[in-house]
Order: structure tokens, then sequence, then C-alpha cells
């Protein structure tokens, strides 16, 4: 008798064991699909950013404007929604190093690197997207 309660507690241990491995990759590839859902989110929020300013500056003789809010008061708007006034947006934060009549730099930067993205994206006056990751800046 005391064979089958030892062998019914190893069953369950082993289990126990498969569904918290299982659990484990189910989580991590969760978290990775999120993380590449909200990458291309930013890339796309960034690159409308990117066309409303370039749009702004073709109908103004080449001049950008000073900030954001501009292009969601003009009518007709640029944009709807100014990113940088906003929460993070799925995961990201957006910000201007650099927006002034004659070009800008704009960033969007993971809130929480490795987790809701691993990679921080600029692009610059002209539409120009850089890529750097997130995951090396916070070891150094």
């Amino acid at each position: 008798m005391n064979n089958t309660k030892a062998r019914s507690f190893v069953t369950i241990t082993i289990t126990i064991a498969i569904v918290a491995l299982l659990l484990r990759f189910g989580i991590e590839n969760l978290i990775k699909f999120n993380i590449i859902q909200n990458e291309e989110n930013a890339l796309d929020t960034l690159k409308s950013v990117s066309t409303a300013l370039e749009n702004y500056a073709k109908n103004n003789v080449g001049i950008y404007p000073v900030s954001l809010a501009i292009l969601t008061q003009t009518n007709p708007q640029y944009l709807t929604v100014d990113y940088t006034a906003q929460p993070p947006v799925k995961g990201y934060q957006y910000t201007f190093s650099r927006l002034d009549p004659y070009g800008y730099s704009c960033r969007a930067t993971p809130v929480s690197c490795s987790l809701t993205g691993k990679s921080i994206f600029t692009i610059t006056t002209g539409g120009i997207i850089m890529t750097e990751s997130c995951v090396k800046k916070e070891e150094s």
C-alpha cells in the first residue's frame, strides 16, 4: 500500500513539472509575440509622424512645425494624436530630441526593455529610420 502512495506522489510531481515547463514556454512565446507587435506598432507610429511632418513641411515652404500639437490643430489635421503628450502607447514612449523649423528627430523607446520591446527606434528628417538595441544600453 505504501508503494501506491509513493507512485501517486511521483506521478503528481512529474505532472506538475511538465505543466510548469509548458507554461514557461507558453508565457515566453507570448512575451516574444507581444514584443514583436509593440515594435511593429512603434515603427508604424514613427512612420506616421514622419509622414505628417514631411507633408506639413511640403505645404509650408519647407518649414517644419515646432511641436506635434500644431499637426493635430490644423485643418485638415496632419495627425490625430500628439504622441509625445500621451502616456506610453503599446509599450513605447515617444520623444523628440529635435523638432524645429529645419528638421526633426523622434525616438520611440520601450517602457521596459526586453519586456515591452528590445529596440529603440529613431526617425529623422527625410524619414530616415535608425534602430539600436536597448538591451545593450542597459548593460553598459
